[in-house]
């Protein structure tokens, strides 16, 4: 069972999993058994019995209200799931197996049905699981030292607790992106623009990229890392002119990797960044949970009950 973008709790044909049905057969080299719902009688019985070996894709768990709680409706009004209608759903979901295997890092951090309300005796992590876990329980528990942190990102507010808890942890921090105005703001009284150090950036202005020198300082604390995490660009790097900051601290970190230290890339648009540069494998571990890996980062508890 999985989910696909985000339907708000209704059915739409372009957030089906039909598709992905077809691409796991071609992956496992083997029949998948597609279920046009996730819960029901239907989908109890074709569960019931499989054959050995079977393979059964459910539909996305987001068509139903009850696997978010919450909704929209087809009118666009916003909709709550009662919790009768989330204990049935729940119910049902737990019916169609005997082991629970999760393996969503990436919503490992919201209290969905399918996250929390599978009751199995028998619960397990996956192999995805396992490894996100294994390198941020490494970086935040025994990472080698010196530890740097590099933190991106637009706004100062969204980064709050990550910086708070990471202080506690790392040797060193890099702070870059949008948010670095704020501290420049306050430490060198800038002037900082739509986003008076000697002219700062015009009203109606922003800084959209860090700049060479900037670079070389970040690049040479990169050099003198152990263990780095990575959480947030250091300007727009979906442009062209904005990305060099980005791009160099990127080469830096695979640097970093090939001389035997441990890097991590923290998801997100940070993972984007590694994607567009081609190096998803030239990094000891790319995150595949955005939200999940900054709430880990900020030293908040995952599946947890609402």
């Amino acid at each position: 069972m999985s989910h696909l973008g985000r339907p708000d709790g209704r059915i739409e044909g372009k957030y089906s999993l039909a598709p992905v049905a077809d691409e796991l057969k071609k992956l496992l080299n083997k029949d998948v058994m597609f279920l046009s719902d996730c819960v029901g009688p239907t989908v109890e019985k074709a569960c019931k019995n499989p054959s050995p070996g079977s393979v059964i894709l459910l539909e996305n768990l987001r068509f139903h209200v009850e696997e978010e709680g919450k909704g929209v409706s087809s009118e666009g009004k916003k909709v709550k799931a009662s919790p009768e209608s989330v204990k049935e759903f729940r119910e049902s979901l737990a019916k169609l197996g005997d082991i629970y295997i999760n393996d969503a890092f990436g919503t490992a951090h919201r209290a969905h049905s399918s996250m929390v309300g599978v009751d199995h005796t028998v619960k397990a992590a996956g192999f995805l699981m396992e490894k996100e876990l294994f390198y941020f329980s490494k970086a935040l528990k025994k990472p080698d030292r010196p530890f740097l942190a590099i933190l991106g990102g637009a706004k100062v507010a969204d980064k709050i607790q990550l910086i708070e808890n990471l202080l506690e942890i790392v040797n060193e921090m890099i702070i870059g992106g949008g948010m670095a105005y704020t501290f420049t703001k306050v430490l060198s009284n800038m002037e900082i623009g739509s986003a008076t150090l000697a002219s700062g950036i015009p009203a109606d202005w922003m800084g959209l990229d860090i700049g060479p020198e900037s670079v070389k300082t970040f690049v040479k604390v990169i050099e003198g890392a152990k263990t780095i995490v990575w959480n947030g660009p250091m300007g727009v790097f979906e442009m062209a002119k904005f990305e060099a900051g980005t791009k160099s601290l990127m080469n830096a970190v695979v640097e970093a990797t090939k001389a035997g230290n441990t890097t991590i890339i923290g998801g997100g648009d940070t993972a984007t960044c590694c994607a567009k540069y081609g190096t998803e494998d030239l990094v000891s571990h790319v995150s595949t949970g955005g939200g999940a890996s900054l709430e880990l980062l900020e030293g908040v508890a995952l599946e947890e009950e609402p």
